[in-house]
This record gives C-alpha cells, sequence and structure tokens, in this order.
C-alpha cells in the first residue's frame, strides 16, 4: 500500500543527499514507517519530517534515522562489527526496526512504558525477534549485556554519558549521541573508542527531544 511513498522516501530524502550505504538504503526501504505513526497520520508518514507518537515524545524525520544507521555501520563491513548495538530511547520503535535490519542483536531502552510496550507489539507483528527491551533509564545503559559494538541515543544529553562510552566495545565501539545544553539546538557527535584514544567526529548541528535520566537532564 505504502511501497511507492517508501521508494521515493528513499530516492528523494536520502539517495540524493548523502546516504550511500546500501545495507541502509535497503533498511529503509524495508521498514513501514506508518506502521509506527497513528492512524490519522498516515498520510503524513513517508515526509521528511518528525511526527508526534505521544508521551510528548516524536518519531525522527527518515533522514535523520538513515544519517545515524549509517554513521553507525560506515566503515564497519565486518560481521563482528555488528552483532550487538543498544538503542537509548525506543519512542515508536522505528529506528529500532532499522536497526534490527543491520545488526544482529539489538537491546532497547524506553523510560515510558507505554511507548515501549507498543513498540514491541509493532515489531512482533512485522516479526523482528532480535530485539530486546527494557523499561528505564537508559542514561545507565544495560550493563548486564555490555559491551556493545554501538549505542544509539535518540534524544539529547547535555554531556555524553558516561555509563554509555564504558559499555562500548573497546574494539572501535560507537556512540552516537546528541549532544548541547541548549534545547533548541545540538551537535550531533560520534565517539568511537579504540585500546588507545577516543576518536571524535561531528555530524553537525540537531534537534532531539531531551534524554531524561541520572546521566541526561
Amino acid at each position: 500500500m505504502f511501497d511507492q511513498e517508501r521508494d521515493r522516501m528513499v530516492e528523494e530524502q536520502m539517495a540524493a543527499r548523502d546516504i550511500r550505504h546500501p545495507a541502509v538504503l535497503e533498511a529503509m526501504r524495508r521498514v513501514p514507517r506508518h506502521a509506527f505513526v497513528p492512524p490519522d497520520l498516515w498520510d503524513r508518514a513517508y515526509a521528511d519530517a518528525p511526527l508526534p507518537i505521544g508521551s510528548d515524545q516524536t518519531i525522527s524525520q527518515p533522514y535523520m534515522v538513515a544519517l545515524m544507521s549509517q554513521a553507525l555501520v560506515s566503515g564497519s563491513e565486518q560481521p563482528e562489527s555488528r552483532r550487538k548495538v543498544l538503542e537509548i530511547g525506543t519512542g515508536s520503535g522505528y529506528q529500532t526496526a532499522v536497526l534490527c535490519e543491520l545488526f544482529d542483536e539489538v537491546y532497547t531502552i524506553e523510560r515510558h512504558g507505554e511507548l515501549s510496550e507498543r513498540a514491541a507489539a509493532v515489531l512482533g507483528e512485522l516479526g523482528y525477534a532480535n530485539v530486546h527491551f527494557k523499561i528505564g533509564d537508559g542514561t545507565r545503559g544495560w550493563p548486564s549485556q555490555a559491551p556493545f559494538d554501538a549505542v544509539i541515543v535518540t534524544a539529547s544529553a547535555p554531556q555524553v554519558p558516561a555509563p554509555l562510552m564504558n559499555q562500548l566495545n573497546v574494539d572501535h565501539g560507537r556512540l552516537l549521541v546528541p549532544v548541547g545544553s541548549d534545547a533548541d539546538n545540538q551537535e550531533l557527535v560520534m565517539m568511537e573508542r579504540t585500546p588507545q584514544t577516543i576518536r571524535r567526529v561531528s555530524f553537525g548541528d540537531v534537534r532531539f527531544v531531551p534524554l531524561i535520566g541520572q546521566h541526561g537532564w
């Protein structure tokens, strides 16, 4: 029903811009974004914009989902570098579904129980079996399942949460998080951890809802 809209979204919003990773483009084509928004917003499901999903949260614009996904997997073509990913902020479950297409196992934490339960139901209906849900403070991470090859934070923090850095795989584990003290403007940064150092990469200015928790706001 929405196949043409999804193909158009990928071609016009992603492939025509700076999204080049084949696995990311394929994942964006496969995941039905309309399944993660209320039915009364289906006519806007594939527009290049965030949409409300309840609990004062939003589903990110498709381009941002693709950009963040590409940042996690670009240059990480070895299978062992895409085994386990931790997502902070399940939200609608849309980014979660894309991660399920790209990683062997996805661990996702959401502080709003109703959002977590709804996302779990949708992902289950779509057949995603490689995802594990937790309701709680995502800024603390998921220590019992660490280390992670990648961590993605879908809300803005005042600084990079230390527990999430500590739960990264020391062999090129990547943490992607919007950081900034301004509620209307943050910087999307990626911290890549190696045994010798930590590399910081900026992906420019972004705007996300605040990350609430012990190591957030």
